[in-house]
């Protein structure tokens, strides 16, 4: 079983971590302050955001800027603060995440 699993993680069919672990990032660097999975807090729900770039073969690395970034404008006109704190790894994580929260 083991060998299954880590051909079907090296081969981007199961992630490496558990899901649960990309929720906890994503509290431990404060997005859950002004995210939700399901539902409009100060920000978008993440599955609006899925919903949202759904199909665009950059998104993860557009979302990843954002979260690093911040930015102003594509949900309206609430800016989200930018997030010295989280370096490019967990941007990119946070950002595979929140893309797979359909």
């Amino acid at each position: 079983m083991k060998v299954f699993v880590a051909a079907a993680v090296a081969a981007g069919l199961l992630s490496a971590a558990p899901a649960f672990a990309n929720a906890d990032l994503a509290k431990a660097k404060n997005c859950l302050a002004c995210h939700a999975v399901d539902k409009k807090l100060v920000g978008p729900s993440y599955k609006d955001v899925a919903a949202k770039y759904a199909g665009q073969k950059d998104a993860a690395a557009t979302l990843a800027t954002k979260i690093q970034k911040g930015g102003v404008g594509v949900w309206g006109q609430v800016p989200m603060p930018p997030n010295p704190q989280v370096n490019d790894a967990d941007a990119k994580t946070l950002a595979e995440w929140v893309l797979s929260q359909k």
